[in-house]
């Protein structure tokens, strides 16, 4: 464990250069063309574990899930260093990972909610606990090296918001009376660490279950309001389960029922005032049920991708029409540039190559 975390801070150290360069070949100048298939590159393969959190550092790839199990893959070596994470004798359920410039952050399921921080001591550091029989927390994001937030299902009258200032070595929870009320049985799907969508200092948050919803913050964390959507809900496991935006005012939700996958009516919607108003698309169409949507970087919103255990599902249209490029199936995706990207689910991570 204490090897692993000490690689763990060199790696995200060494990350620090890596960040330009990934960002600058995937803005590279030239004429898109459209996907017509993927490549499926199986990297780890564990039937132990069932993984729904990854992060991008740099080119390196950070994950946590299941068993208190964590890791990061070096694609330079084609490497991985995992470990496991206890807490007295519970193995930790993670379902939240972010990351800073210096820092790797995993966040576990259920009680006693136990996030973790990679620590200057060689060791994973506990920097927040909470206790509550409806303790639950979902999704993790970071404004920048300081600020950041994760949030969960309500223990009281609201989501549960916790939000660090200080590079995440304290955290302090959001007080009820200074965040949107939460309807009967709203919630939100810890299925793939998208609930949280953030560009500047702007901050989607989408719940799910008997009423879906956006929380929006204009600065941060510090005032919120709430966007009604028009995906279906009204029942514990339907509503919205992954959004992204791919500036501030394009984005996109997508859910649906995972226990009625095929369902394919209110489950894919789309904004272009920065979440205020939303419209269904694809009514009536593929994809069903997904868990994860994210933007293809440099395609001008134009371009996206869904995945899910049912498979992998693409748009070339802001999601209007979609067509299937694979069976495979994984819970949650992250863009390495705009034709690579890596995939996580049930006993593996994978890199996805798509052409």
């Amino acid at each position: 464990m204490k090897k692993l975390s000490i690689l763990l801070i060199l790696l995200i150290i060494a990350c620090k250069g890596d960040k330009d360069e990934s960002k600058e070949f995937s803005s590279e100048k030239k004429e898109r063309v459209a996907f017509t298939n993927m490549e499926v590159e199986n990297l780890l393969k564990d039937d132990s574990l069932s993984i729904r959190a990854i992060e991008l550092m740099g080119n390196n790839l950070a994950f946590a899930a299941n068993n208190g199990s964590y890791g990061l893959y070096d694609p330079v070596n084609d490497s991985w260093k995992t470990g496991k994470q206890k807490h007295d004798t519970l193995s930790p359920e993670f379902r939240a990972v972010g990351s800073t410039s210096n820092d790797f952050f995993m966040l576990s399921v259920g009680t006693p909610a136990l996030l973790y921080k990679t620590g200057d001591s060689g060791a994973m550091e506990l920097v927040y606990k909470e206790e509550h029989e409806k303790v639950f927390y979902d999704a993790m994001a970071f404004w920048n090296d300081n600020e950041g937030i994760a949030i969960g299902d309500p223990t009281d009258g609201c989501m549960s918001v916790i939000i660090t200032r200080n590079g995440g070595n304290s955290w302090s929870k959001l007080n009820c009376k200074d965040l949107p009320k939460v309807n009967e049985g709203e919630a939100a799907f810890a299925a793939s660490n998208s609930n949280i969508a953030i560009q500047g200092s702007k901050t989607w948050i989408l719940t799910g279950g008997m009423s879906s919803r956006i929380l929006f913050s204009p600065d941060k964390g510090k005032t919120w309001e709430v966007f009604d959507i028009p995906l279906t809900q009204g029942t514990p496991t339907g509503g919205g389960y992954s959004l992204d935006f791919y500036d501030e005012k394009t984005g996109f939700i997508i859910g649906g029922d995972y226990t009625n996958p095929e369902g394919n009516t209110g489950n894919k919607a789309v904004t272009k005032d920065g979440g205020k108003t939303w419209n269904l698309v694809a009514e009536g169409q593929e994809p069903g049920y997904k868990s994860s949507v994210r933007y293809v970087p440099g395609t001008n919103g134009k371009e996206l991708i869904a995945t899910g255990f049912t498979g992998i599902h693409y748009s070339k249209d802001g999601g209007e029409t979609w067509e299937k490029l694979s069976d495979e199936g994984f819970y949650t995706l992250r863009f390495l540039n705009d034709s690579v990207a890596y995939a996580a689910g049930k006993g593996r991570i994978s890199k996805l190559n798509f052409r």
